[in-house]
């Protein structure tokens, strides 16, 4: 019923291989099921002995002489789950350090803090951390925008026999998550509440972060949900994009805006039946604006990213620092976007060298000097 063959990750293989070449250790994080094992899988010869998974019970055993399991093995070895396993990765810098490095490791974890925290303290200098997530537009194709945007990236969404299977299969991946996945990693909230939460953010999807709402409904306190916020954005479900601080003279937002990932996840949290139901409702262009939004940063991958709002009225979606330049964005769900008083403050107030307003429209042409409409799949394709 399923199958991610169709859909070819070569940028993302590309990125992998050339890390896996420079260090001794790579670690490839981000939610489950979003096909870090097959993407692992393809890279290694396919009667490979040296594939771990640390869901299997007897690896758990094999890995818990980790030595003996591992010294003598050649070429790439995978290590899949293995924020189960924290122990790991004191031996793992002994072997990462050996003369000629015989073996190279790849290490496949579902987004845990701790496992971060653990690669970083034991592999310091030996490792580099790949984010990723599911299918982008450079990987489905322009032809794919409108499924990608209804569906969500997750493979096994992406690519259901129908929309009603792609359907059921959100609800039982948010369903088992809450309920098994995130306190596996050592998230603690009750699976009712964290799935009320989710469900309450995505309400709140595509705006400034108050903690206040949401703990009245919960009845718990602000820092209850700020603490659910942070699991949920540490597990790459939820985005926090931080607010840009300029030395002006003007009182500017300080909160974060929030954003629910993946958009298939946020229409199923938001009861969302089929994209003709999605066209006509409240939260239609908020969810184009994070789906545009999360394409333009995984594909454009910048230093750093932000947005920037005045008390005023004045703001700008999406500030990206990349290679010394200041690019604005703005995500326009409109048939032909015009300049805006916004626009024209974002550009003289942070000094912008070029501001680009996506659309999910076709035609490319300026609106102003150092302002132009593009469509999404133009600025993101090949």
């Amino acid at each position: 019923m399923y199958s991610s063959a169709m859909v070819d990750r070569v940028a993302l293989q590309h990125e992998v291989r050339a890390a896996l070449a420079r260090s001794p250790a790579v670690a490839l994080i981000g939610p489950r099921q979003v096909g870090k094992t097959t993407l692992a899988r393809s890279l290694m010869a396919p009667d490979s002995a040296s594939y771990f998974d640390l869901e299997d019970p007897q690896v758990e055993a094999q890995l818990a002489e980790p030595m003996i399991a591992l010294k003598d093995l050649r070429g790439l070895v995978v290590i899949d789950e293995v924020q189960h396993a924290p122990e790991l990765f004191k031996p793992l810098r002994v072997l990462a350090d050996r003369p000629g490095a015989p073996a190279r490791f790849l290490l496949l974890g579902s987004a845990s803090p701790a496992l971060l925290r653990q690669s970083s303290e034991s592999l310091a200098g030996r490792i580099e951390v790949i984010e990723t997530g599911g299918f982008t537009l450079d990987e489905t194709g322009a032809a794919g925008s409108a499924a990608l945007w209804w569906r969500g990236g997750f493979p096994r969404s992406y690519t259901a026999a129908d929309d009603a299977a792609s359907r059921i299969w959100r609800r039982e991946f948010i369903r088992t998550l809450v309920e098994r996945d995130l306190p596996r990693l050592g998230i603690g909230a009750p699976p009712a509440a964290m799935h009320r939460f989710w469900s309450m953010l995505a309400h709140y999807h595509g705006q400034i972060w108050n903690a206040a709402d949401p703990a009245r409904s919960l009845g718990v306190n602000e820092s209850t949900v700020r603490r659910y916020l942070d699991w949920l954005t540490q597990a790459f479900l939820v985005r926090q994009l931080q607010p840009w601080h300029a030395n002006l003279g003007k009182r500017q937002v300080k909160a974060p805006k929030v954003y629910v990932r993946d958009c298939g996840l946020l229409h199923e949290l938001l009861g969302i039946n089929d994209p003709a139901a999605l066209a006509r409702h409240p939260k239609s262009g908020a969810s184009w604006e994070g789906f545009a939004l999360d394409q333009v940063l995984r594909i454009a991958r910048p230093d750093a990213a932000y947005f920037w709002a005045t008390h005023g009225g004045a703001e700008l979606d999406l500030l990206m620092f990349k290679d010394g330049r200041r690019v604005g964005v703005e995500f326009k769900r409109a048939d032909a976007p015009t300049l805006t008083p916004s626009m024209r403050a974002a550009l003289a107030d942070l000094s912008l060298d070029v501001l680009y307003v996506v659309y999910p429209g076709t035609r490319r042409y300026r609106l102003a000097e150092r302002v132009e409409v593009v469509a999404l799949s133009a600025l993101l394709g090949p």
